[in-house]
C-alpha cells in the first residue's frame, strides 16, 4: 500500500507541477505587439504636390504617430496641438491665412489631432490650405 501511495503522490506532484507551469505559459504577456497600428498619411503640399507615409505606431492618437515620425510641429493650446509646420513647410495664418487641414477619408476632422483616436488601417490626408 505504501508504494502505491509514492506512485500516487509521484503522479500527484508532476501533474500539479505541469498545471502550474502551463498557468504560467498562459499568463505569459504576449511578444507580438497587438496595440500596433498601420496608417496612412497623405501630405498634400503649398503646391499641390503629395507625399505618402505609412505610419506604424503603438500611439492611440492621431498626434502621438504624427510626432514619432517628426511630422509635425506646433504650438500647444488649450484644445491641444496646434499644427502648425507638417514635414517642413510651415502655415502660419497670422501671416498669410495659411493653415494645415486634416482629413479623414475625404472628410474634415472633426477634433484636433490630439482628440483623434487611431485604428489599424486608418488613411488621413493632412493638406496646406490658405484663405
Amino acid at each position: 500500500m505504501t508504494k502505491l501511495k509514492r506512485i500516487l503522490s509521484v503522479l500527484l506532484v508532476l501533474a500539479l507541477t505541469a498545471a502550474a507551469c502551463m498557468s504560467f505559459a498562459g499568463c505569459k504577456k504576449p511578444t507580438g505587439n497587438n496595440d500596433e497600428k498601420t496608417i496612412t498619411v497623405t501630405v498634400i503640399d503649398d503646391k499641390g504636390e503629395k507625399t505618402v507615409f505609412t505610419i506604424k505606431t503603438n500611439s492611440p492618437n492621431l498626434r502621438g504617430a504624427l510626432e514619432q515620425e517628426k511630422l509635425v510641429e506646433g504650438d500647444e493650446s488649450e484644445y491641444g496641438l496646434y499644427v502648425k509646420v507638417v514635414n517642413g513647410l510651415r502655415a502660419d495664418y497670422d501671416k498669410d491665412g495659411a493653415w494645415w487641414g486634416f482629413y479623414k477619408d475625404g472628410k474634415q476632422l472633426p477634433s484636433g489631432v490630439d482628440d483623434t483616436i487611431i485604428s489599424d488601417g486608418d488613411k488621413y490626408e493632412i493638406k496646406y490650405e490658405k484663405a
